[in-house]
């Protein structure tokens, strides 16, 4: 068995001033901001899809792909740049990231085909995957001794309150703005310039240290604890962003095969009303314990796909978006738990790292299947293509499910074990 020599963690500006909230009550604000501006913009475009379908001819095969160009382009930037704020520090990780981000969203307002699409989600995803692994650690270094778990707890609600923003704010735009796949992009792009300018202004909240060029080889150093939690819950988080990805990529289309008179914004609506659910989720189990809540939103995966299929069998929209809710509620809760369990104590200088390796499990979940998906949709349906994804996300949260409850007696077991 590896064994692991423990380090001191990484003393932080804030260690000195543990009992002053104020000089880390901004930073956190705006690291937890920038979280969810970022995963605004990854969700912005949903609502845009089917105008994207309509006026580029695009297959649901190129849509998946446009989605998943993001997705696997920031699992890259997770694997290379996921510890890099380790060693250059939160703040010229975070500055870069965001002036990057802020192109993108230059790009993708001017984009006028499938491939400048894909580019600009390309860049997009380089620069979320950045930017969030080096925001959230910021977060977790500006833990407040006095209110323990909040840091894990905004990285947990952060990411889908974001989503929901993003979505709606696009819907909203489709309906009421003149230009709306360039006024959303706009609005994002002034956004990141400010927290961009904005980050210059804060305390760096990390020590700086040599291996900068060394922490860029693809690798996912996890420790040991983190590792075991990630197995034991791995499977609920593929099954729970597997199941987002749809919404996201397909749910528009899953709206307008349910409904075909159902107006433009029904289909972004579907995936805010997923991102929604999750986040009153986690806020409102922010107090259970994270085996039970992982466990639950695991099991809560089977009627959501149920309720779903049934959309397809003449339930119609209200079952899409019961569905989707229910869907929301087991992300929320599965999310949270999973990293309420990955990241309990950490040292310092894992905290990057480790959270790199969460939304690299994340986002190879929600891009390789929903690029499946969009597959099994251009050959064979999207009726067909939906039963053989449920189907396999109701699976997996069963197994997950099934783990979480065995991991759970093997800790109550070795407890029990150790008593006197």
């Amino acid at each position: 068995m590896p064994t692991v020599t423990p380090r001191a963690p990484a003393p932080s500006p804030y260690q000195a001033v543990r009992t002053c909230t104020t000089d880390r009550a901004a930073p956190f604000v705006l690291n937890a901001s920038i979280v969810a501006a970022l995963l605004a913009a990854s969700s912005a475009p949903t609502p845009l899809y089917p105008h994207y379908q309509d006026a580029w001819h695009l297959s649901a095969l190129t849509i998946t792909v446009v989605f998943s160009a993001y997705s696997l382009t920031l699992l890259v930037a997770l694997l290379t740049t996921g510890a890099l704020s380790d060693h250059l520090g939160r703040r010229p990780v975070l500055v870069g990231a965001l002036v990057m981000e802020a192109a993108s969203m230059v790009l993708l307002a001017s984009a006028d085909g499938a491939g400048a699409l894909i580019a600009a989600r390309v860049l997009q995803g380089a620069a979320t995957g950045a930017a969030t692994s080096a925001a959230g650690a910021a977060l977790l270094d500006l833990e407040d001794p006095r209110r323990p778990g909040r840091a894990a707890l905004t990285n947990s609600i952060s990411p889908v309150a974001g989503m929901a923003a993003g979505v709606l704010a696009a819907t909203l735009l489709i309906r009421f703005a003149p230009a709306p796949t360039v006024t959303v992009y706009v609005v994002l792009a002034v956004l990141f310039a400010a927290q961009a300018v904005a980050v210059t202004f804060t305390a760096e909240t990390a020590r700086p240290h040599a291996g900068a060029l060394r922490s860029l080889r693809p690798e996912l150093d996890v420790p040991p604890s983190a590792r075991r939690a990630l197995l034991a819950v791995g499977t609920g988080v593929v099954a729970i962003w597997a199941l987002g990805g749809f919404y996201s990529s397909l749910g528009p289309s899953l709206v307008r095969l349910v409904a075909p008179g159902a107006p433009q914004a029904a289909g972004g609506m579907v995936f805010f009303t997923l991102t929604a659910a999750a986040a009153l989720t986690v806020w409102t189990l922010r107090r259970v314990a994270p085996h039970t809540a992982a466990g639950g939103g695991s099991l809560a995966v089977v009627p959501a796909a149920a309720l779903t299929l049934s959309a397809l069998h003449g339930a119609g929209l209200p079952a899409v978006y019961g569905g989707a809710a229910l869907a929301g509620i087991a992300f929320g809760a599965v999310s949270q738990g999973a990293l309420r369990m990955t990241l309990a104590s950490l040292d310092a200088r894992d905290r990057a790292v480790t959270l790199a390796a969460y939304y690299v499990l994340s986002y190879l979940s929600m891009s390789l299947p929903a690029v499946a998906a969009g597959a099994a949709t251009q050959h064979y349906g999207l009726r067909t293509a939906a039963h053989a994804y449920a189907v396999a996300a109701a699976l997996l949260a069963v197994a997950a499910a099934a783990a979480l409850a065995v991991s759970r007696g093997r800790a109550a077991h070795s407890a029990h074990d150790d008593l006197p």
